[in-house]
């Protein structure tokens, strides 16, 4: 088994990637990222919190990312950057061996229909089965195992990891990246009861991705029931979230593992929702919209802002009682009520 090469650089090649002011050797080469503590004289570190500072004045690494307010304490080569946890982010993407550009071909297992598009430089891995009508962007890679339905379109530099499905008609955008186990365009859950049984509705509306889209492993976004369920740009997506039917999600919002949304319900731009945060069927988010780990949501919210729900974390026991007088606070806020009107009539 061949394992993708290392990358390597000279610290004047990240300063100028970086946009960064490089204080050292320019020519000093090195071969990867690690933590301040741990970093060898071949890799590169980063500061971005303070607390770490303290790890400073040891640092062994070839180099140091870090805030220029900083760089007095630095005792080996430093790139100076004024946001450095960005900057880590960056590197982080050029020492990613698998973010190589990919070399193109097909592998003799895959299953690719006659049809297909493939634009220049597209890779499909082993086992991988792309139906009639697909067409594949430019620097696609499939990933073994997947499976892309008839009619998706995948757009330039996306990147499937191995074992995604892509259900038919679904579009993507460029440069998405989906990650293991999830699947685009399942179809939602749909069913009419006659009284005594359920009958399936068909979902005939398609999935959206926007551009610059990342889904984690095990995640599922529905297809729509009559119209798109659409994803905007730049929507970073969890592992193990579940995305309903209909839903449409703005631009730069993202998600944390464990979210689910249901039927319909319209999430804005820039927001964020933590682990666990529950949105009930046919609402609508506002832009701007923080919403804290476990929470439910019931009601559209219109005002930006920060939201939470629910209860923090108490002994049984101490909760048991708190359940009983939560069944009481409707009396309890009736009786107030009668007395602060007895008051005032007084």
């Amino acid at each position: 088994m061949t394992h993708p090469a290392t990358p390597e650089f000279t610290l004047a090649e990240l300063a100028e990637r970086l946009g960064a002011h490089l204080v050292g050797d320019g020519s000093r080469r090195v071969r990867g990222l690690a933590s301040l503590k741990e970093a060898g004289p071949d890799q590169v570190a980063f500061v971005a919190n303070r607390s770490y500072l303290k790890d400073l004045a040891n640092a062994r690494a070839g180099a140091v990312l870090l805030h220029p307010e900083h760089a007095a304490a630095c005792p080996v080569a430093r790139l100076e950057l004024a946001n450095p946890y960005l900057g880590y982010a960056h590197l982080s993407q050029l020492f990613d061996p698998i973010l190589a550009p990919p070399q193109g071909g097909v592998h003799p297992a895959a299953v690719v229909a006659d049809d297909v598009v493939l634009g220049a430089r597209v890779s499909i891995g082993p086992n991988a089965v792309v139906e009639s009508g697909v067409e594949l962007g430019d620097e696609v890679v499939v990933g073994a195992g997947c499976f892309i339905g008839a009619g998706s379109h995948i757009g330039a530099g996306s990147r499937l990891h191995p074992n995604v499905t892509v259900c038919h008609g679904v579009i993507i955008g460029a440069r998405a990246i989906l990650h293991s186990g999830c699947v685009i365009g399942g179809d939602g859950f749909g069913f009419a009861h006659d009284g005594s049984r359920w009958h399936k509705i068909a979902q005939l509306g398609g999935v959206v991705l926007g551009d610059d889209v990342e889904v984690g492993s095990c995640s599922s976004i529905d297809r729509g029931a009559l119209d798109d369920t659409v994803i905007g740009n730049d929507v970073k997506i969890d592992s193990q979230v579940q995305i309903a039917h209909n839903v449409r999600i703005g631009d730069h919002t993202a998600l944390a593992g464990c979210v689910g949304i249901a039927g319909s319900t319209k999430v804005g731009r820039n927001c964020m929702l933590g682990g666990g945060v529950g949105l009930s069927g046919h609402l609508t988010i506002c832009d701007g919209v923080q919403v804290t780990g476990m929470s439910l949501v019931t009601n559209s919210i219109h005002e930006p802002g920060v939201y939470s729900s629910g209860t923090g974390a108490m002994t049984n026991a101490q909760w048991r009682k708190n359940a009983v007088r939560f069944k009481q606070l409707d009396d309890m806020a009736r009786r107030l009520s009668r007395l602060e009107k007895r008051s005032q009539e007084g």
